[in-house]
């Protein structure tokens, strides 16, 4: 009887710490996310030092401060941004790592290449959209005014008439301006060549030089070449004209039908990262992103989105991977 009766109480006492585990773990995540953070974090930026996303995530490094205390930015370029994105996604998910994603990394590379150091959704927890910017049709403008390329439409004339012979430069095989560049050549109808270079200020010098006819590039670094005259603006990539220039007309209103890609950029977290710490985090960036002298930087970049929630960022990540899946499909486009 005594020897039953030790079993039961033992196998009562088991039951009890087993169903206690739960709230156990939940109390633990608890004061962890109260404590955090309590050393400094790592950011990483998935590109070299001296771009747009180094530049901006740098600056939030220093507006975050005050809720998060030291944010340490350190430039993981390579592969893509591939390499950077997976050294974040293999840390320790205590939100002591943040990457700085882009919609090239975390919705377009996962269709171009067949083996990735990350899943781009199970390997992070996003934490908040930084910027959404669109991107611009720009040619060399001795090009344009040789040839009276004055709109999307007589760019299309011409490469309907010298099949062949133009080329767009891009940042890279797989970019979203080589993506932009083929999927004109699919909606078109027409056959311009690809001519990828080591990113997107080699291309743009070679767009100068003139030894490329036209490129897809980000507003935000594509702006001081606008304002100067020496690139000539045909239309934006996105549904909507941007607010900086505001007589740009996009692809689709140039008479490109089903045309939408934009550049986006936000902070991710590890994945596994708890809530409770993916909210406290994106609390502080949307104040930094709040703050007048980042709403001046990103307006300068073309962006003027709100700063959202984790959830919206995640879902824009969803959507982003389904709708470029379908590009890359469409234009055909492979990495060697």
């Amino acid at each position: 009887m005594f020897s039953r009766l030790k079993f039961f109480c033992s196998a009562t006492l088991v039951s009890a710490s087993i169903l206690a585990l739960p709230a156990m773990a939940a109390d633990a995540a608890a004061q962890a996310a109260q404590a955090f953070p309590s050393r400094p974090i790592q950011f990483i930026v998935p590109y070299s030092a001296g771009g747009p996303l180094d530049g901006v995530a740098r600056l939030l490094a220093e507006k975050v401060k005050g809720d998060l205390g030291t944010v340490i930015v350190e430039n993981k370029p390579g592969a893509g941004g591939n390499i950077g994105a997976g050294l974040a996604a293999k840390a320790a998910p205590d939100g002591y790592t943040l990457v700085m994603g882009a919609v090239a990394i975390n919705a377009i590379n996962p269709w171009l290449y067949s083996e990735l150091p990350f899943d781009p959704v199970k390997s992070f927890e996003p934490v908040v959209l930084v910027a959404s910017v669109p991107n611009v049709l720009i040619l060399n403008s001795d090009f344009a005014k040789t040839n009276k390329i004055d709109s999307v439409k007589s760019l299309i004339a011409y490469a309907a008439d010298h099949k062949g012979e133009l080329n767009f430069a891009s940042g890279g095989n797989g970019s979203a301006g080589h993506l932009a560049g083929e999927l004109l050549n699919v909606r078109s109808n027409i056959k311009t060549v690809h001519v990828p270079y080591a990113g997107a200020a080699p291309a743009k010098l070679a767009l100068l030089a003139g030894q490329v006819n036209f490129m897809f590039d980000n507003l935000a670094s594509a702006s001081s070449l606008i304002n100067d005259g020496k690139v000539k603006a045909l239309a934006v990539t996105t549904t909507e004209r941007s607010n900086i220039y505001p007589d740009l007309p996009t692809m689709q209103e140039s008479g490109v039908d089903n045309f939408d890609l934009g550049t986006w950029f936000g902070v991710l977290a590890t994945g596994g990262t708890p809530k409770a710490i993916v909210e406290k985090l994106n609390a502080a960036y949307v104040k930094a992103l709040k703050d007048p002298d980042v709403r001046k930087t990103l307006l300068v970049m073309g962006s003027d989105a709100e700063p959202g929630t984790s959830e919206d960022f995640a879902e824009l990540v969803k959507h982003d991977l389904a709708k470029y899946k379908e590009v890359v499909e469409t234009s055909g486009a492979k990495l060697f």
